[in-house]
Formats: structure tokens, C-alpha cells, sequence
């Protein structure tokens, strides 16, 4: 085994702390996305059921008065 070219643990605990970090951000910020991925398909859901409910009343919408 080569020893010059081996790290100790102190020099591998400060890559891996940072690598740590990295990863914890990176899952912090995903966990985010989802959550604002999530709002964005309620408000969605929530839309298309308004829509719906309205496109189902065959009264609203189908009359149109114009005078020329």
C-alpha cells in the first residue's frame, strides 16, 4: 500500500462534511419543489373542478343577446 497517496481521516472528514452539506441541500430544495408542485396541482384540481361544475350547468354560457 502506497502511504503517500492514502488520506487520513482528518483529511477525508472535511470532503465528506461538505459532500453531507450538498446533499442535505439538495434534498431541502427538492423537498421544497415538492411542496410548491403539490400547492400548484391543488390550485389546479381546484380549477378544473370549478370549471367543470360550471360546464355541466347548461344554463350559464349558452344565451348570447346582441342587438345591431
Amino acid at each position: 500500500m502506497n502511504v503517500g497517496s492514502a488520506m487520513g481521516i482528518p483529511q477525508l472528514s472535511m470532503p465528506m462534511a461538505e459532500r453531507n452539506a450538498k446533499t442535505d441541500f439538495g434534498l431541502k430544495m427538492l423537498g421544497k419543489s415538492m411542496e410548491t408542485n403539490e400547492a400548484a396541482a391543488a390550485s389546479l384540481v381546484k380549477m378544473m373542478d370549478r370549471t367543470m361544475e360550471l360546464s355541466v350547468n347548461p344554463g350559464v354560457g349558452s344565451q348570447l343577446d346582441l342587438s345591431v
